[in-house]
């Protein structure tokens, strides 16, 4: 339990960082940038990918340079998420991500769908309707607005990525060595782009990046190391993972920054956990 402890606290972790750093106005592309060599380093020497399979990953290579995109793409629609709606509905959207491989399995991969699976997608959709519900008011600025889009982007984001590390995973391409790669090209395309774009560097930016790429890391790697432990109880660690994840948000994000829900929202968050549980029963 104490890999899975340590995985869900490094995920909320990453998001009370993107937070704090929305709050100060420090450029989260920078931080993002700084941290991808810290987690391209912790992944050597942490995962030790076998560098001799890099002839055997053939057309694996797209899918790895679509994760170097999205990868940081992603962070950056995270952290405008967390600053627009909160951690909570945040990390909750992002949790609610894992609809999309199940939806992918069944619309291009042929699985099966049963009832049970329907009725889990049914409760994520719901879910994911009532987290990004906001009143209505009058002269709403664009901020307000784009919102629901942020949220939508973190949950397709991470979506689309979970497929893509699966689909890399069935081509028998090992998992440490496409992250790796991953990282490092992630991490080399954000910095050409912010050296195009002539950024004016933030010191307590990059130094807030190595505290990101650890703790992006740790989740990652504390996640795989929950699984092998727990070998024999798989449905611990998706359980815990996502909704711990889920309570930990809600109690630092009310708790500690006072993120107000409303009462739609509260039931976004219960349906939530009843989607994570009622997809791994199916």
């Amino acid at each position: 339990m104490m890999y899975l402890t340590i995985a869900v606290l490094c995920s909320v972790a990453v998001s009370v960082l993107l937070k704090i750093l929305r709050q100060r106005n420090i450029d989260i592309r920078q931080t993002i940038v700084a941290g991808y060599p810290v987690a391209f380093l912790l992944t050597w020497f942490l995962l030790k990918p076998d560098i001799s399979g890099l002839s055997l990953l053939g057309s694996a290579w797209g899918i790895i340079i679509a994760l170097g995109v999205l990868l940081p793409a992603v962070f950056i629609i995270l952290g405008r998420a967390i600053a627009a709606v909160g951690m909570v509905a945040t990390d909750a959207a992002q949790r609610l991500s894992l609809i999309i491989p199940i939806v992918a399995a069944f619309l291009l991969f042929g699985e099966m769908l049963t009832g049970t699976r329907i009725f889990g997608l049914v409760l994520g959709f719901l879910a994911l309707g009532a987290l990004v519900y906001r009143p209505q008011q009058g002269g709403m600025d664009k901020q307000a607005r784009q919102t629901p889009l942020w949220l939508f982007g973190v949950w397709a984001g991470y979506g689309i990525i979970d497929i893509l590390f699966k689909q890399v995973a069935k081509q028998g391409s090992a998992f440490p060595l496409t992250l790796f790669i991953s990282f490092g090209l992630a991490g080399l395309l954000l910095f050409i782009y912010l050296l195009i774009t002539r950024v004016r560097w933030q010191g307590n930016a990059l130094m807030a990046g190595v505290l990101l790429g650890a703790l992006n890391m740790g989740n990652i790697y504390a996640y795989v190391r929950a699984h092998q432990v727990l070998s024999e109880s798989p449905s611990i660690v998706f359980t815990g993972m996502n909704v711990g994840v889920i309570a930990v948000a809600t109690i630092i994000g009310v708790g500690v920054f006072k993120e107000r829900l409303n009462r739609i929202n509260i039931i976004g968050l219960l349906l939530a956990v009843g989607c994570v549980a009622v997809l791994f029963l199916a």
